[in-house]
């Protein structure tokens, strides 16, 4: 029976493999019908498979096609007397029906797979083929050809011969095909060791015994097992890592014996950018890279996953990593919050990293625990690259910035994209890469003419951005900041302004880059150009770069001066956005500048009070937060304000009642601020209702504005928050 490797991948070729299952029901009761479909599949298989000539598997093919054969000598010998056919005769010809579909299923995938993927594959297939022989040797056991007229002697004896043949029959491997499959992982063995084969070993291999004579074939293959491992099961070999090594030594051939010249037209037009399925544009392939990962589960300083969740004495959880470092660098105040630290202490968030697990697990992303945690020990279902693919990586990787550095215009742009492609796929990678001396030719390319060039180098720029050391190598490399602004404000293509806004979010997580980035020119102008009239990926680029760099107290006077604050306020009213603008409002407005600058804006309370209404928990939360923080750096005067716009009070109790706990803990701050305006109450809408907002009695938190103690304003009924 043909596994599930095999169905999978003609479900994907689009194959009918639901008849190779079922007997169709319009052919149940007829069996004119029935004899004349058979007759029609089996004839159109000899057609259709006999004049070709399978890379590998050929005598197994052949073999089975015999078969089918014969089967269509008995149909026509049998198609005059169909009256006269017992329950039995009916019941076999049913069975030969779903035999002869699982045949074309098999026989598809030889002529549709990859040479290489067969070769891989020549063991499992060829117990394929003896499945389906021993299957067509059954079928001959049990038809009672003594019931069928009109067969000659003949056709008899041949059946007789092909029944006694099959039963006979013993799983066949080709010697000459195993001897190949031999090679192809003696070679990656060679690989993992660290020898590289020579070019005249590819080429005797590759071109002369596989015939992979060119680069299109070459880049078919790689095509074809990549898309197998996109979509390999566990139970499939070889497994996922050798796959890999075989991917990136496919890879390494490609260029080693082909060169960079096949792609030079195609690369040119950006054919392959626009017309290819497999070759999604680069946006989707960022989308990619950086996957959604719940916000619960990334630092809010690195924005990354969280690997060691710890919680502070405010009661917010980081990444142990990026909140040593804040607290080394002598800050004593949470960055989140900007409450005062009561003391420096870090405790492990175990059911936090216990969910993140569990989430990583689920889509098959490597996690890795810090050596000292308990759970350091567990294997997770993402396995690593083998060692012969890092090492066939790092000899793709010396090609491509030979290429980058002597190739011509588009074999640049060609070497720009696999440098960009094999950085999306492991830090192991982006490390190598960088090291090799990739950075300084690429940022050369983000001015190149060609749009191609310039979005394949920018968007490689971002993938190597990804990994922390390789963010120090971007910023200290002479001009290459500056390379990316320039992409970022002129970029030739909507995707290349976008991946170069990415770029900055991404170096924008190391607090020490955030005010060069600022202080670079047209750096925070362009960003929020992108984020007032870029496209929903643009918006959301620019707005999380906006709300890193808004993260240094010293930035504030650029963000206004060059427009980030309106184009921040103008993003309260998009849903995708709003809630890291809010967010990143809520700490411009810290500095006193920036609650002016802010609380100058007619749109700017109205957004955030739109927020409290109907926002998500998080962007209530921020909404709150800017509110609050507005007040406070605003004085008395920002504080009555806010407090006459319609609804406000009404918002403000739904959050005490219903908000998250930092929402409730930001609400009665507020409400405490409102208090403190009017001396002693609160009056809604002329009622004269009023509220007591408990602070939080266990820790005494500065952020509620209390100190445990119950504020009583003429009211009935009070409200803890904790």
């Amino acid at each position: 029976m043909a596994s599930a490797a095999i169905f999978s991948s003609l479900r994907r070729s689009r194959s009918p493999t639901l008849e190779a299952c079922l007997t169709p029901v319009d052919l149940e009761n007829d069996v004119v019908a029935l004899l004349n479909h058979l007759t029609a599949v089996s004839s159109d298989l000899i057609s259709s498979f006999s004049g070709k000539r399978p890379p590998f598997q050929k005598k197994n093919s052949q073999s089975l096609l015999r078969k089918i054969e014969l089967f269509v000598v008995l149909l026509d010998s049998v198609r005059d007397s169909t009256s006269d056919f017992p329950s039995t005769v009916i019941l076999c010809f049913k069975e030969l029906y779903l035999l002869l579909n699982r045949s074309k299923i098999l026989l598809d995938y030889c002529a549709q797979s990859s040479k290489l993927w067969l070769l891989l594959q020549n063991h499992s297939v060829s117990g394929h083929f003896h499945d389906l022989n021993r299957e067509f040797s059954t079928l001959l056991d049990v038809i009672p050809l003594y019931k069928l007229n009109n067969l000659s002697n003949d056709v008899i004896e041949q059946l007789a011969l092909l029944q006694k043949q099959s039963r006979n029959a013993k799983l066949f491997i080709d010697k000459h095909d195993d001897a190949l499959r031999l090679k192809l992982f003696k070679m990656l063995n060679e690989i993992e060791t660290g020898r590289i084969p020579s070019v005249q070993e590819f080429h005797e291999f590759f071109v002369k015994k596989l015939g992979i004579l060119d680069a299109t074939s070459c880049r078919a293959e790689l095509e074809f097992l990549e898309e197998h491992m996109l979509n390999h099961e566990d139970d499939i070999e070889p497994s996922a890592s050798i796959l890999s090594g075989f991917i990136a030594m496919i890879r390494y051939c490609r260029f080693l014996l082909f060169g960079f010249e096949e792609d030079e037209v195609e690369i040119t037009r950006g054919q392959r950018l626009q017309n290819s399925k497999k070759r999604a544009l680069i946006s989707k392939e960022i989308a990619d890279t950086f996957i959604t990962i719940p916000k619960d589960f990334c630092c809010p300083i690195s924005l990354e996953l969280m690997a060691d969740p710890v919680i502070i004495s405010s009661g917010q959880t980081y990444d142990r990593v990026s909140i040593s470092r804040w607290i080394e660098d002598g800050h004593c105040s949470c960055p989140k919050s900007g409450q005062l630290l009561l003391h420096k202490k870090l405790v492990p968030n175990k059911a936090l990293r216990n969910l993140i697990t569990q989430w990583c697990i689920a889509h098959r992303i490597l996690y890795s625990p810090p050596e000292n945690s308990d759970m350091a020990t567990e294997s997770f279902p993402a396995a690593p690259a083998s060692r012969a693919a890092v090492e066939a990586n790092k000899a793709t990787t010396r090609l491509l910035i030979q290429e980058l550095r002597d190739g011509s215009v588009s074999g640049k742009a060609m070497a720009a994209r696999e440098i960009r492609l094999l950085a999306k796929t492991g830090g192991e990678n982006r490390a190598f890469i960088a090291e090799s001396g990739a950075i300084p030719y690429l940022r050369i390319l983000l001015f190149s003419q060609s749009v191609v060039a310039q979005e394949n180098a920018v968007t490689a720029m971002l993938n190597l951005s990804i990994h922390d050391d390789n963010k120090s190598l971007i910023i200290e490399e002479d001009g290459c900041l500056r390379s990316i602004v320039h992409v970022l404000r002129f970029g030739h293509t909507v995707e290349s302004r976008e991946n170069a806004a990415a770029t900055l979010f991404s170096l924008s997580a190391i607090h020490d880059y955030k005010k060069k980035i600022a202080g670079e020119n047209g750096a925070i102008e362009a960003l929020s150009a992108l984020l007032s009239k870029g496209t929903l990926r643009g918006k959301k680029d620019a707005v999380t770069a906006l709300f890193n760099l808004s993260t240094h107290t010293e930035i504030c006077t650029e963000m206004i001066g060059f427009g980030a604050v309106r184009a921040l306020i103008e993003a309260l009213g998009c849903e995708e956005v709003a809630e890291e603008a809010a967010g990143a409002l809520a700490l411009i407005v810290r500095q006193p500048a920036g609650a002016a600058a802010v609380g100058a804006e007619d749109l700017a309370v109205v957004g955030l009070i739109k927020m409290m209404r109907c926002g998500t928990p998080r962007a209530k939360e921020n909404a709150v937060a800017a509110l609050l923080e507005l007040c406070r750096s605003g004085g008395v005067q920002a504080a009555e304000r806010i407090l006459k716009t319609p609804a406000m009070i009404g918002l403000l109790q739904g959050l005490l009642f219903t908000g998250t706990k930092r929402a409730r803990r930001k609400a009665a701050s507020l409400a405490r601020v409102f208090q403190r305006c009017h001396n002693a109450s609160l009056h809604y809408g002329g009622l004269g209702v009023g509220y007591a907002f408990a602070g939080d009695s266990a820790t005494g938190n500065p952020d509620s504005g209390f100190s445990g103690e119950t504020v009583t304003v003429s009211m009935s009924m009070s409200v803890s928050v904790s």
